[in-house]
């Protein structure tokens, strides 16, 4: 550990200085744009330190090094009914903590509308999130929803502008992106349309990591070292819940265990690790060779272009 804390005090954090800063004015270049943004809050480590910076763009300080103010928008959060239990809890703490507003839009309404059809009762839900947030932005008539995608997650979305604009049917069109140079963002829109940003585009796993140790951002405890019961299928550790059984034939078992992403139970997996805060964390990323979607979720081993389908379709 000593090894650990020496890495972390000998990290140049001007590194880290330039993102917050780009990151900074990102946000406040949506809240000068657009008349109805919203900051997606899925309680993942990333939508945490968006909102952590966030607050940081739009509070000030107190007497006591608190900060204080409100945000010049929602929260907003896509329930799929299937988030690990401890993600949920973490949210309704969080948002109490902070005192801002927390818009939940529920895929369980969806479906009682009938604008989500599932083929049957444990299909991973992961997949019908675009359905349900392409109805809450036009429910809360959103311009513009602020995200935490990183271009070092998945092809496609190193293929994203910072600024995402969407079509009238909420969809992205690789070929028509807008282009960005020397940070000059086209943000025009015509009725309709809306926009997705995304702030830390340009951090990396590593990069975010060693934000959270060196800002102290809270996180659901699932991002760290546990015991949980899982199943080992296709390469991946499947933990072991009510939608997500052992099959006939599987071997439940209990590993230490930590989660590099949070998502839909259905889709998202653990890894084996020892790592029980971010420090560990840090030391534990510098070694990995395969990003946290590659070597956590199963929705996105379908296809090679599975994610690109999918954000073409409105997904985050």
């Amino acid at each position: 550990m000593s090894d650990v804390n020496q890495l972390l005090a000998d990290v140049d954090h001007r590194h880290l200085d330039a993102l917050e800063e780009e990151a900074i004015f990102i946000l406040r270049e949506v809240a000068a744009s657009f008349e109805r943004p919203g900051l997606l809050f899925s309680s993942g480590k990333d939508s945490c330190v968006v909102l952590h910076l966030a607050e940081k763009a739009f509070k000030m300080k107190n007497a006591d090094g608190k900060l204080e103010g409100k945000l010049p928008f929602p929260l907003v959060h896509v329930d799929t009914g299937h988030n690990f239990p401890e993600v949920i809890e973490f949210r309704e703490k969080r948002v109490a903590e902070i005192g801002e507003r927390l818009i939940v839009a529920h895929m369980d309404e969806s479906i009682k509308k009938g604008t989500v059809r599932l083929a049957h009762p444990l299909e991973s839900r992961n997949g019908h999130q675009t359905v349900t947030l392409l109805e809450a932005i036009e429910d809360n008539r959103f311009d513009c929803l602020i995200g935490g995608a990183r271009r070092d997650e998945e092809k496609a979305r190193a293929k994203e502008r910072i600024f995402s604009h969407r079509d009238s049917f909420g969809q992205w069109q690789p070929k028509e992106q807008r282009p960005e140079l020397w940070n000059l963002f086209n943000t025009r829109i015509k009725p309709g349309e809306h926009f997705r940003a995304f702030p830390i585009s340009n951090w990396t796993e590593l990069d975010v990591w060693l934000y959270i140790a060196r800002e102290g951002i809270p996180l659901p405890n699932i991002y760290f070292k546990h015991a949980r019961q899982v199943i080992r299928r296709k390469g991946l550790l499947v933990p072991l819940t009510e939608v997500t059984p052992a099959l006939e034939g599987e071997t439940v078992e209990t590993v230490d265990v930590r989660f590099r992403t949070v998502g839909d139970m259905t889709c998202t997996c653990p890894v084996e690790s020892d790592a029980a805060s971010p420090a560990d964390i840090v030391a534990e990323t510098l070694h990995v060779t395969v990003s946290e979607r590659g070597a956590t979720r199963m929705d996105d081993r379908t296809s090679e272009a599975s994610m690109e389908r999918r954000k073409k379709e409105g997904y985050f």
